[in-house]
Parts: structure tokens; sequence; C-alpha cells
């Protein structure tokens, strides 16, 4: 399976660069897998398509500020993207420029933390504690949002109903919820569960293999609480509705739950030709080309479907991407 055929062209004008701010207002393709059609909607139509016993399923992980900006004491600037708390106050880390120094400190302006590479992506700072390191930092924006982090995107670069902390990007399919349309679906007869997978930033890592086969996904963590894992299991026990993942990260943590893990890391790597055991529909955002993501997406919907919708929505001039509009597949 080529890498080249999960490739396709987007202009650039329709890569979303600041968030809607009523977060449902999104527009929505719907596409049904059975029949083929592909509808047009507003993301707050969603609740139509979602039926009594359905179980939607979130991903409840919180984003933290680890994009920090320091200097070098010559003046230099330097970004620590801080990757994983190892302990105390020493985090794995990437660092830019590269060339800098272990034992050389970076210093942070306004502040009196500083910090030390000690190892190889490892620094240690000197502050008092963990949060007191990250309430250095920003809301790291994807690469291809071409700014700087604002004061808005440390409220819309998060789930309504965030509250793991843990992720360096966004599970961005629930960006479009708010709490009244959770409410409203609830109230309609459709379960709603959390599950929590802690996005690296290995999610920004390009696929570089031609066979696709032989890309190797990071390790994320995730964790199912008990009482979802309940619920999972009633559902697929009673035969109830429809398990329906809200985003890639929900749909990799429940097929990896599928496989009898209930929490620890996943490399779960789904591409076409791939059984799902759990998701029965899947929403989701649209996704850069040549990526795991897209290549998810291929797997569930069908490539050819799933290519035909991409193309709709790149012709009708969705927004794509973090920020961008949304995609149910049932």
């Amino acid at each position: 399976m080529k890498l080249s055929d999960f490739d396709y062209h987007l202009s650039k004008e329709l890569i979303a660069q600041y968030p809607l701010l009523e977060r449902d207002s999104a527009r929505l393709l719907v596409v049904d897998r059975a029949s083929g059609k592909i509808e047009h909607k507003i993301f707050k139509d969603i609740a139509g398509y979602l039926k009594k016993d359905d179980l939607l399923v979130l991903n409840d992980t919180k984003v933290r500020k680890c994009r920090l900006k320091g200097k070098r004491k010559s003046g230099g600037k330097v970004e620590v993207f801080l990757l994983k708390h190892k302990g105390g106050l020493i985090f794995e880390a990437m660092i830019k420029p590269a060339r800098i120094k272990t034992g050389e400190k970076i210093i942070f302006p306004g502040s009196a933390i500083t910090c030390a590479l000690i190892a190889r992506n490892v620094v240690k700072f000197d502050a008092r504690s963990e949060e007191e390191v990250y309430g250095l930092g920003v809301i790291p924006l994807p690469p291809y949002i071409k700014r700087e982090a604002e004061e808005q995107d440390s409220q819309y670069y998060q789930t309504v109903y965030a509250r793991e902390n843990g992720s360096v990007a966004s599970p961005t399919a629930g960006l479009h919820f708010t709490p009244e349309l959770l409410t409203r679906i609830q109230q309609a007869g459709t379960e709603v569960a959390y599950v929590t997978l802690h996005v690296g930033h290995a999610t920004f890592k390009p696929v570089s293999a031609d066979d696709i086969t032989q890309h190797k996904m990071g390790l994320e963590f995730f964790t199912i609480s008990p009482e979802t894992q309940k619920k999972l299991f009633g559902f697929k026990k009673k035969g109830l509705g429809r398990v329906i993942a809200v985003g890639t990260t929900s749909c990799r943590t429940l097929e990896t739950y599928a496989a009898g893990q209930t929490e620890g890391s996943t490399e779960l790597f789904i591409y076409p030709g791939y059984k799902f055991r759990m998701v029965n529909g899947l929403l989701t955002n649209f996704h850069l080309p040549k990526t795991t993501l897209f290549m998810l997406v291929c797997a569930f919907c069908g490539e050819e479907l799933a290519k035909k919708a991409y193309a709709l929505a790149i012709k009708e001039k969705y927004r794509f991407y973090s920020y961008g509009d949304a995609m149910l597949i049932i």
C-alpha cells in the first residue's frame, strides 16, 4: 500500500487559521457508508443523526500549555516544547535550535525560572512546581496554523469537556460541541461516555515509508474508566445502538480496548484493510494528506468514498484541519 495513494491537493486558503466563535456553527459533511450518500449540514444538526441508545464516545484529554519561549544567555531565541513530564522538575522536550549544549541554561523573559539541558531531549527546571513550569507556556498550535497562539486559543483549542491534563495537541473533532448541544443529545436518548488518550507529538510525525505498512506509530498513553468499560460492555453484550467515536483518538482507543487493553500505551496504526471491532460511527475533522489520520478515515469510510467526500469538501470550500469543519461517517 503506497503512501502516494493517500495524497491530495488542498489550497492554503482552505486551511482554517482561526476558530469559529460559535463552535457548533461549523459545517458538517455527513457520509453514509451503506448508501454512499453525502449531505451538507451544520454541526448542530448532528443530533438528528444520533439515535436513541447510541453511545457517543469522547476523548476528555486536556492540552497543556507546553510551548515555552525562552532565550540563551547570549540573547538567541530558544523554544522548549515540553513532551512529557518525567518526574519532579524534569521533562522530555524538543529544543530549537538543536545546538543547545548540555548544561547550558535557558532563561524565560519576565520570569526568574530557568531550565538547563541535562541530557539529549531532557531539561530540568529551577521552579517550585510542575504547574509553575507549564505557566510559562502557551497553547501549542499545530504547524499549519501560521500565527502565534493568542488568548482565545486557550479556550477554543480545548474541548468544552477537557479535564485530564496531558496532550500536546487537541482531539479536534470534539471542538465543535457545546455544553448545550451535548445536553440536547443526551436528553434525546443518546448516551455519552469518555475515554482519555493523551495526544503525543508523534501525531504530527510524517509518514516517510513508501510502503505505509512499514510506518511505526508513536506510543500514546490512554485509559478507559470502569464506568466507560461497563457502558461499552453493555452495548456490545446486549446488542444496543451504535458506538460512535468522536475523533481518531477515541477511535484508536476503542479499537485498542477491543483487543483487550483498558489502559497503558497504544501504538495502533489503522489503515485500509483493518477490521473494526468496536466503532460503528466516526466523527472527525478533515486531515492532512499522507497522514495516519487520513489513512484511518479511509479505512473506516472506504478509500473510494473517503476520497470522494474530501474532493467534494474541497469543491464546496469546507474549512480544513484543526479549526476547520467536521465530517460524520455513519
